[in-house]
């Protein structure tokens, strides 16, 4: 496996998991037996990314369709770790993790130390200021990304949300979550939470919160309030883990600081992958006012038109097919109230020629939402300025398509 333009696969000596947090690619990855291999996207692959010539989805045991999005913003972005996560706790397949920047929360040094050997284990805290802009591009892709920047000002302790930091977001499969849980004593130290104070966008600037990640463990009914995993802080004020190193950190002194209650909500059980995105990519018969929007309607929460990326053939059977690669897809981005429990209904609908995953769309900002009976209409046919990049599911036609299908220019009706 190569990995990728220009970055071989490189093994783990390139990244070596002392001190904490140890050192993290500044790329998004793919890693497996000890090696990173560079990820980069391509709407036309399976899965949206690829290793060199390699759709992602054609690597992996399990494909990016059933993993969930976990912020990775101390040790787990590094590939060493990762490997002694293998070796010592059974992490299972491969660990796709995407560069990511974020805004609404920041990794600071926690109040109290691991039992293991003593170091300072990174938190989440809430960051204060205006909210963030739209998008987000990252720091420049390179080999390593300190965690720790040279030059930062260490009395800025608690970033504005104008001042982003850059982690992973692994696309991890519900065993390997169920390892994470295992080394962040899911419970006792930490809760997986949906972060809801998070604003997160990949390499693209494609928004892709909310994410789930490990939040400082909540104090239980009955129980004494347990405070190592809050933030510590010095002078009244976290302290940022990129601008104070281990050596340093470890020997800082102060107090357990506040966890909000609103910014995170905690997960019972297995996070399930049907549950990110909670929308649905709609271009055929599904869209409002289409023969089959019966059949969705029922668990939607709105719609409004959307754009995405790829090629819509006329079957000549009734329904569209959307081929993925380059080009535009008219059609609508649905909001559902419970997709877990939607999706098998409408995957059965899809039928086994399409297979669903996770595609970029653009909601149309200036078209007037639709509610979610369908009743409301774009103002306008002509095109309109949209919105910043989401992630939604959407049903892709699942091999090449006949010659003979006519392409589909502007929106696909059945009316």
């Amino acid at each position: 496996m190569e990995g990728g333009q220009g970055i071989a696969a490189l093994p783990d000596t390139e990244y070596p998991a002392d001190p904490y947090p140890g050192v993290a690619p500044g790329f998004s990855f793919l890693h497996v037996d000890a090696l990173t291999h560079e990820l980069r996207p391509d709407d036309g692959c399976r899965g949206g990314w690829r290793v060199g010539a390699a759709a992602i989805d054609d690597l992996l045991d399990v494909p990016l369709a059933g993993r969930v999005p976990v912020l990775a913003y101390g040790s787990n972005s590094c590939p060493s770790k990762i490997t002694w996560l293998r070796e010592h706790l059974g992490l299972p397949g491969p660990v796709v993790a995407l560069r990511v920047t974020v805004h609404g929360v920041a990794a600071v040094w926690a109040a109290g130390l691991r039992v293991r050997d003593d170091a300072r284990p990174a938190t989440l805290a809430v960051t204060s200021g205006d909210s963030p802009p739209p998008r987000a591009d990252p720091p420049p892709r390179g080999r390593k990304a300190s965690l720790l920047s040279p030059g930062d000002s260490n009395d800025a302790f608690l970033p504005r949300d104008g001042d982003p930091e850059t982690h992973h977001v692994w696309l991890a499969t519900p065993e390997q979550v169920a390892v994470l849980d295992r080394c962040e004593g899911r419970g006792n130290r930490y809760d997986l939470a949906r972060l809801h104070a998070a604003t997160v966008h990949d390499e693209q600037g494609v928004r892709l919160d909310p994410v789930l990640g490990y939040w400082p463990a909540l104090r239980r009914p009955g129980e004494e309030p347990r405070t190592d995993r809050s933030p510590l802080l010095v002078d009244g004020a976290p302290v940022r883990v990129r601008d104070v190193a281990q050596a340093a950190a470890r020997d800082l002194e102060g107090t357990p600081g506040p966890v909000p209650d609103d910014a995170a909500e905690v997960v019972d059980g297995c996070p399930d992958p049907r549950a990110w995105p909670d929308r649905v990519f709609v271009y055929g018969t599904l869209q409002p006012g289409a023969s089959a929007w019966w059949r969705l309607a029922p668990a939607a929460r709105g719609s409004a038109p959307a754009v995405g990326t790829g090629q819509v053939y006329d079957t000549g059977r009734g329904y569209p097919a959307l081929v993925a690669g380059p080009g535009t897809a008219r059609g609508h981005v649905v909001t559902l109230a419970d997709p877990a429990r939607d999706l098998p209904a409408l995957d059965a609908y899809e039928g086994p020629d399409y297979r669903r995953e996770r595609v970029v769309v653009y909601r149309e900002a200036n078209a007037a939402d639709r509610a979610s009976d369908g009743s409301a209409t774009a103002s306008s046919t002509a095109p309109s300025p949209v919105s910043e990049p989401v992630i939604a599911w959407a049903w892709v036609w699942d091999t090449a398509p006949p010659a003979t299908w006519p392409t589909v220019t502007g929106s696909w009706s059945d009316a």
